[in-house]
């Protein structure tokens, strides 16, 4: 059988031969998440989703009982099921997804590995050359509608993001679960809502915020970034306590500013508006 694989957008969606993976890239964590329920239909062949459950709700049972650690090492995470709405199912990393492949008997197993070793190397190349990754990005920007301007402002947020995370590895930070915590601290002090909270005025769900941000958005972003890298080199700031004071004040520089241009304008910065709709802003409110 020719092996068509397709990647499809990065917001969650891919494409093997004729299933659909639904997946989830967390960018904190740096990994890709697909949903174990589709794997499973993909690799038994099966287009009925609750026959795919079944089947990954009986393998769970015998796994835990073997002690495997095959079902430990999965998550919950929701996802756009068949009827539109977001539910929970079990998703796991790459690594995990191969074992479960090579658990599973099917003669579908070699391409699903090929696929996933491509995924993989994609994001090897990336590291290794982020030139590439920001070229995928520009074109992916391009593809949904976003002009020039936009894509330089999101690619000049993105690199002082990087500076920032960058000083936080080296200063004691955790990466796994601490740079969500800072990331929620200094957005939530600019914009007064949490990361969270502003996904929800704009109606987004696992799409990324700041891809759907307005020019401005992405300017007070950034600036609330720069001044809590700023301050946190000023402070030498070493481990979670002393980098919360930074990213409250760093945050703080970038909400007065806000509130001065709000005064001006009569206009608020932070808005429902997103681009779910492609090429242009839907209006939520």
């Amino acid at each position: 059988m020719e092996n068509k694989i397709n990647n499809a957008n990065k917001i969650g969606l891919a494409i093997f031969e004729d299933f659909k993976i639904r997946r989830h890239y967390d960018e904190e964590k740096e990994k890709w998440y697909f949903s174990v329920v589709d794997i499973v239909a993909a690799l038994t062949n099966q287009k009925d989703f609750q026959t795919a459950r079944n089947y990954w709700k009986v393998l769970k049972i015998h796994l835990k009982q073997e002690g495997s650690q095959v079902v430990t090492n999965c998550n919950r995470l929701k996802m756009v099921a068949q009827d539109g709405k977001m539910r929970e199912t079990d998703v796991a990393d790459t690594e995990t997804i191969f074992r479960i492949v090579q658990i599973v008997p099917s003669p579908k197993a070699e391409p699903i590995k090929l696929w996933l070793a491509k995924v993989g190397y994609e994001r090897l190349q990336d590291m290794a050359d982020p030139a590439l990754s920001l070229n995928r990005a520009r074109e992916y920007w391009k593809k949904y509608g976003r002009s020039e301007k936009w894509i330089q402002q999101r690619m000049m947020g993105q690199e002082t993001r990087n500076k920032l995370t960058d000083y936080w590895s080296k200063h004691e930070v955790k990466k796994e679960d601490e740079y969500a915590i800072l990331t929620n601290i200094i957005h939530e002090e600019w914009s007064g809502l949490s990361v969270k909270q502003h996904k929800n005025i704009k109606g987004l769900k696992t799409q990324n915020l700041r891809d759907h941000m307005s020019e401005a958005e992405l300017i007070f972003t950034a600036l609330a970034e720069l001044s809590t890298r700023q301050i946190a080199e000023t402070m030498q700031a070493v481990g979670m306590t002393e980098n919360i004071i930074a990213g409250k004040r760093g945050g703080n520089i970038s909400k007065k500013a806000r509130l001065e241009l709000e005064q001006k304008t009569g206009k608020k910065v932070v808005t429902g508006e997103n681009f779910l709709q492609i090429g242009k802003f839907k209006k939520l409110r």
